[in-house]
This record gives C-alpha cells, structure tokens and sequence, in this order.
C-alpha cells in the first residue's frame, strides 16, 4: 500500500501545483489544498453544503459516483461543468495518483 500519492493542482492563476497527499489520514482533496494554503475554503467543513472547495476533473482516474448530496450542492453552484466535483467528497487513495484538479472560479471576493 502506497503512503503518499502525487496530486496535481492548477491553481485560479493557472499555475500547476505537484502536491505530495497522504493516503493514511482520512484526508480530501479539500483539505489537502487548504493544507498547502492553495485558496479553497471549504467553508462548511467538508459536509458537501456550500461548494466552495468546487474543483473540476482534468484526468481520467476512476473517481467514486458522486452522492445526491454532492450532486445537490453542485446543481446550486456557480460555474458548473460536467467534470464538476466538491474537493471534500474526494477521499485520498491509492487510486488518485496523478489525479489533476483545477480550482472553480471563485463566485464573489477573493481571487478570481
């Protein structure tokens, strides 16, 4: 079993972030950003209720299905695309490596 995964981040700027994530935390991809300060709020705590850690899917790893929670978040947010997915609902695994994400724009404030 692997430890440590590599996840790629392109931040709002467009700027690529090669992040090292533990697999044997429990951890999302929303906390692994906010852990390496990249601008994610997730402001509900990771409870798929506000959207702020929206990111979209550059990659072709197999993700799990999202929830009807999360499906009900991403039908109220803003900037939605059909590689749409909250970073609080995508638990780090072995299978995520080389996963790459992009940062949503922000809907108000803040970097854009």
């Amino acid at each position: 079993m692997v430890d440590t995964i590599q996840i790629n981040i392109i931040d709002r700027a467009g700027e690529r972030h090669q992040l090292d994530a533990p697999t044997d935390m429990g951890m999302n991809i929303m906390e692994l950003c906010k852990a390496y300060e990249l601008p994610v709020e997730g402001t509900c705590g990771g409870m798929a209720l506000c959207a702020s850690c929206h990111v979209y899917v550059l990659s072709e790893q197999k993700l799990p299905e999202p929830t009807d929670d999360e499906l009900a978040m991403l039908d109220a947010a803003f900037f939605v695309q059909a590689n749409s997915r909250l970073g609080c609902q995508l638990k780090l695994k072995e299978e995520l490596n080389g996963l790459t994400l992009e940062l949503a724009p922000l809907v108000c404030g803040g970097e854009s």
